[in-house]
C-alpha cells in the first residue's frame, strides 16, 4: 500500500512538473515573438531587489528551464534562507542568456554567479548553433562577471539521451564534448567547475527515470543530486574571494 501511494506521488510529481516547463515554454514563446531575450521576464523582480549586504554573499542562478524550474531558497526549497537568486528562463539559450547577462547578474551585484547553460543550444531551440558557438557564450558570461569582480561557478550540461520536443539529435555525446571544454576552460580561468553529470547519468550517458519524468528536467530526486554539489562549488568559490 505504501508503494502505491509513493509511485502514484511520484507520478503526480512528475505531470506536474511536464506542465510546469510546458506551461514556461509558452509563456517564453510568446514572449521572444517580441522579446528575444526575454529582458522583460525579472526586470520588476530587478528593480524591487534591494543592494546586497556586505556580508550577504548574494549568489545569482543563470539557466534554463532547468533552473527556472528549481525551487532556490523558498521554505521548500533546495537552500532555505541562503541569498539566492533564480534567473533562469525555460528554453533559453547560451545566447539569450547573454544579451540578459548584465541586467539580470551584473546588476545585482552578487558574490557568485552560477551559469549552468547549453542543452537548449545543442537543441536548436533558436536555431543551429555550434559546439564553439555555445563555449564563445558561456567565455563570455564568464568574462563579463570576473570584469565586475563575480565569481564564478561554471555547471557541467546534465546528461540527455534524447529530446521530447525535438528527437533524433542525439545529445549525449555532444554534451560530453561540451563539457569537458567547461571544465577545462574552468581550471584554466580559475573558475569553479560543478559536475552534475557525472553523478546523474545513466548507462546512455541520459537522465535515468528515477531522477527525470522526461529524460531533461529533474524531479525533486535529480534536484537533491544537484543541490549538495552547487553549494560545495559556491562554498568553494566563496572561499578564494574576490580579486579587486
Amino acid at each position: 500500500m505504501h508503494q502505491l501511494v509513493l509511485r502514484t506521488a511520484l507520478i503526480a510529481v512528475a505531470f506536474f512538473l511536464l506542465f510546469a516547463a510546458t506551461r514556461l515554454w509558452a509563456q517564453t514563446a510568446d514572449l521572444t515573438r517580441l522579446d528575444w531575450a526575454s529582458l522583460g521576464r525579472y526586470k520588476k523582480a530587478n528593480l524591487a531587489l534591494a543592494p546586497p549586504d556586505a556580508r550577504e554573499g548574494r549568489v545569482v542562478f543563470m539557466g534554463d528551464s532547468i533552473t527556472d524550474l528549481w525551487n532556490l531558497s523558498g521554505p521548500q526549497g533546495s537552500f532555505p534562507g541562503k541569498p539566492y537568486i533564480n534567473r533562469g528562463i525555460s528554453g533559453q539559450t547560451t545566447p539569450q542568456m547573454l544579451v540578459r547577462f548584465r541586467q539580470d547578474v551584473i546588476e545585482l551585484k552578487p558574490r557568485v554567479v552560477v551559469i549552468l547553460a547549453g542543452i537548449n543550444d545543442i537543441a536548436g531551440n533558436t536555431g543551429p548553433m555550434t559546439l564553439e558557438q555555445t563555449e564563445g557564450n558561456l567565455a563570455s558570461m564568464a568574462e563579463l562577471a570576473a570584469a565586475n569582480h563575480i565569481l564564478v561557478v561554471l555547471c557541467s550540461v546534465t546528461p540527455a539521451f534524447d529530446f521530447g520536443w525535438r528527437t533524433g539529435l542525439t545529445p549525449a555525446p555532444k554534451v560530453l564534448a561540451l563539457n569537458t571544454w567547461i571544465k577545462a576552460y574552468a581550471a584554466e580561468k580559475g573558475h569553479v567547475y560543478v559536475d552534475y553529470h557525472t553523478a546523474m547519468k545513466d548507462e546512455r550517458d541520459g537522465l535515468p527515470a528515477k531522477l527525470s519524468a522526461d529524460g531533461v528536467h529533474p524531479l525533486p530526486a535529480g534536484y537533491a543530486v544537484m543541490a549538495p554539489l552547487v553549494e560545495a562549488g559556491i562554498e568553494k568559490a566563496l572561499k578564494t574571494g574576490i580579486k579587486e
